[in-house]
């Protein structure tokens, strides 16, 4: 083998980062939103605050490959752990606040974290784990004086991070050399079934995804611009955001804990972000937020959407009427997160129904991932509706989990089993349709509650909608839609003219046995830690029957149902076109 005469020993790592951040952009800025305002900091400065912070790092006793748990919001002091904590050759493990205390128990234990960084704001949060947990750790608790000296109290033996940092002093910190496949990041998954698993992230895995993020077909961030990081820095890396503005020199605005509508509409028409990463709620609350308020939000020429399929008609709303475009990507803690990213360029005809229907869709697999759909007769052809288990591969996919067996059911010989049920056109752009758990069997075919849910939520008087299966003795299963109404919309119909006209809305949009029997009106569709909607919560209240405001629209050929929606299922899902 010829060997090419290149410097492969060069080593990738998130010291790299830092060393742009330090040399590059000092003058690039972090902005966070605080109960008192906004507070800013260069780049430059913040590169001289993680010196002194892995100079206290050392001073607690915590070494290469020990974790360091952050409980915090996105602000400066994280970003400076994400930056201090890998350059000192420890281990980020960002705890997810939304958790159950059981689950965070479970995580801090199990990962072994031996200090946790807490935002003051949080401690209320973690003191009650604290004798639950097998291990004392050692507690830094973050925040301004006021705040921070009242949280201390809370924590045995906790210390001010202000204070270690004003005592570790100026001046630059000799840091170690590291090895790019050694571990940089733990990250926990949401836990939907059994106990949280970890996903350790490289510094290799880390500094190829944050690439990605700068490549035009992705995110396409660059010095120019201003990201907004809305998703939370305490999963998934923030979806590579603060790493990608490190290579990149782009400004950083982080909200902290202020993520409703209000303040972030704000924060968005005060800085100028040019970029934003958050999940669909999150956008839908900003919508009705800029719909009903005077605020400029045409700054987000390109806003990022992920953490479940994306509405095609919130994409439509956010373009038309406020000049904002999203764009959606796909991915899983798994694979750090983001694996595919939607950007279509419109045809001839410009932004046409094929153009939209482009942007509803996942995208096609970022460089350096690949992916195949697998079935139990074995791989699916990419043909555009023939439907599959994404299964991916890549330098930023995981391999296996933390402290779990190689051989775990989701790792298939090299490959990751995601779970999401999909099709794939003949140019490589993937459109999910559904969980595997998710999927819902009606008469012996599959209805996506996916793409059911989407056109639900282009009603004008919904808000959000869920899909669960509910059982059936005739079909075996029926879609039930959970539906969120925009308020005052029951005050103006009844509940049956509503669900009639929201059945009647969908005709012509899906095959006619999808058409739903029910429509139950909710309060809010339950959320995970992550914001996604959690189905199972769902299905429990179903199963207890705990779904108030069910509305009957009647039964396929059964006498007496409703018109709009029991005409539609004349006949069994298996003979409809």
């Amino acid at each position: 083998m010829l060997e090419g005469l290149m410097q492969d020993d060069f080593q990738l790592t998130v010291a790299h980062m830092l060393r742009r951040m330090r040399s590059l952009y000092p003058h690039a800025e972090v902005v966070t939103l605080t109960p008192a305002g906004t507070v800013r900091a260069s780049f430059g400065a913040i590169a001289e605050r993680v010196d002194r912070l892995a100079r206290v790092l050392g001073s607690l006793g915590l070494g290469p490959g020990d974790r360091v748990g952050t409980f915090a919001w996105n602000n400066q002091r994280h970003l400076e752990l994400y930056m201090a904590v890998p350059c000192a050759g420890a281990v980020l493990h960002t705890l997810n606040i939304r958790l159950t205390g059981a689950q965070l128990a479970y995580i801090i234990d199990h990962a072994e974290d031996q200090a946790i960084f807490v935002d003051a704001s949080l401690v209320a949060l973690l003191e009650p784990l604290v004798d639950r947990l097998q291990a004392p750790r050692q507690y830094v608790v973050m925040g301004d004086d006021d705040e921070t000296a009242a949280a201390i109290e809370r924590l045995p033996g906790a210390l001010s991070y202000e204070a270690l940092l004003e005592a570790a002093g100026p001046g630059p910190f000799e840091y170690p050399h590291l090895d790019e496949r050694q571990a940089a990041a733990l990250c926990y998954t949401s836990g939907t079934t059994g106990n949280p698993k970890g996903v350790l992230y490289s510094h290799r895995s880390i500094s190829l995804h944050s690439s990605a993020t700068l490549m035009r077909d992705g995110l396409g961030m660059c010095h120019t611009d201003r990201a907004l990081v809305v998703v939370p820095m305490f999963h998934a890396n923030a979806w590579g955001m603060p790493h990608g503005a490190a290579l990149a020199g782009a400004d950083l605005i982080l909200p902290d804990r202020f993520l409703q509508a209000e303040p972030l509409a704000k924060l968005i028409e005060a800085e100028r972000p040019t970029i934003m990463g958050c999940v669909p709620t999150i956008f839908a609350d900003l919508l009705r937020y800029a719909d009903s308020n005077p605020v400029d939000l045409s700054s987000l020429t390109n806003a990022a959407c992920g953490g479940s399929a994306v509405p095609r008609q919130l994409m439509q709303d956010f373009q038309e009427r406020h000049d904002v475009r999203v764009f959606q990507a796909w991915g899983m803690t798994e694979t750090s997160p983001v694996a595919t990213y939607a950007r279509p360029v419109a045809g001839p005809g410009g932004k046409d129904q094929a153009y939209w229907n482009a942007r509803a869709k996942q995208g096609r697999p970022l460089p350096w991932v690949e992916l195949r759909l697998m079935d139990d007769a074995g791989e699916v052809a990419w043909d555009g509706s023939s439907t599959g288990e994404i299964q991916v591969r890549g330098p930023w996919v995981a391999a296996q989990y933390f402290k779990e067996p190689a051989d775990d059911e989701k790792f298939d010989s090299g490959w990751l089993r995601t779970g999401d049920i999909a099709a794939v056109d003949q140019e490589g752009s993937v459109q999910i349709t559904d969980r595997s758990k998710d999927v819902i069997k009606s008469g012996g075919e599959w209805i996506s509650s996916v793409e059911l849910e989407n056109e639900v939520m282009a009603h004008p008087d919904v808000v959000e909608a869920a899909v669960i299966a509910k059982p059936d003795e005739r079909w075996a299963e029926r879609p039930l839609c959970c539906v969120v109404v925009r308020e005052g919309a029951l005050d103006a119909h009844s509940p049956d003219a509503l669900a009639a006209d929201i059945v009647e809305h969908l005709r012509g949009r899906v095959a006619k046995w999808w058409l739903p029997d029910e429509i139950a009106f909710i309060a809010e569709v339950p959320k995970t830690s992550v914001g996604k909607f959690d189905k199972k919560q769902l299905r429990a209240r179903l199963q207890q029957g705990e779904l108030d405001g069910r509305v009957m629209l009647g039964r396929p050929g059964e006498a007496g149902a409703a018109a709009p929606a029991a005409k539609a299922e004349e006949s069994s899902p298996s003979q409809a076109g």
